[in-house]
C-alpha cells in the first residue's frame, strides 16, 4: 500500500476548492484524481481537517479458536493437506 500524499497538498487542493474552484480544475492544477479532491473535500467539511485517515491495523488470528483441533490433526495425520484440513474444519 503506499503512502498518503502530504498534509500540505491536501489543505491546498482543499483551500481551491472552498476558494470556488471546480473539483476537475484543481485535480488538473495539482496533478491529483478529481476522486481524490472530492473525498478531501468531503472529509475537510466532515471533520474539519482533510488529514489521511489511519490505514492498516492488527487483524486478529481467524484460526486461534481453532488451534489445538488443528495441532491434534497434524500429530495424527502429518501428510494431511491444507484441503483435507479445511474439509475436517467446515
Amino acid at each position: 500500500m503506499t503512502r498518503p500524499l502530504s498534509l500540505d497538498l491536501r489543505e491546498r487542493v482543499v483551500a481551491s476548492v472552498l476558494a470556488g474552484e471546480s473539483c476537475r480544475s484543481v485535480a488538473e492544477r495539482f496533478g491529483v484524481a478529481v476522486s481524490s479532491v472530492v473525498k478531501w473535500s468531503q472529509r475537510q467539511r466532515a471533520t474539519g481537517s482533510a488529514a489521511p485517515g489511519k490505514m492498516g491495523g492488527h487483524r486478529k488470528p481467524v484460526l486461534d479458536p481453532h488451534r489445538a483441533f488443528i495441532v491434534e490433526r497434524i500429530t495424527q495425520m502429518p501428510h494431511l493437506t491444507l484441503h483435507g484440513l479445511k474439509a475436517e474444519l467446515a
